[in-house]
């Protein structure tokens, strides 16, 4: 990866901790990605999060419409990944439960 793209990638990690608010997340998300890109990243922490609670692939089909391909590759994160996912969902835990 070059300068120019570690520079951009740090740009835009910088950009979503301004962040303050899920209006501004929205605002945010709706100009940097279409629909669709938002659609699928919204798809995928659902898939992460009913993985997380045991569910299994053909529930996670069901309840999701992910593709046998995304929700392996979601498992694949969670298992093996950086820790996105699981910084995500537990922090969401913690908001649930108080």
């Amino acid at each position: 990866m070059s300068n120019l793209e570690n520079a951009n990638l740090e740009n835009l990690y910088e950009a979503v901790l301004k962040l303050k608010s899920k209006e501004d997340c929205r605002k945010f998300f709706e100009d940097i990605c279409t629909i669709k890109e938002v659609l699928d990243l919204s798809q995928r922490l659902e898939v992460a999060s009913l993985l997380s609670a045991g569910k299994n692939y053909q529930e996670v089909v069901k309840l999701t419409g992910a593709s046998t391909a995304t929700i392996s590759r979601v498992s694949r994160c969670i298992n093996y990944g950086a820790g996105g996912y699981k910084i995500v969902l537990d922090e969401s835990k913690e908001n649930i439960n108080g």
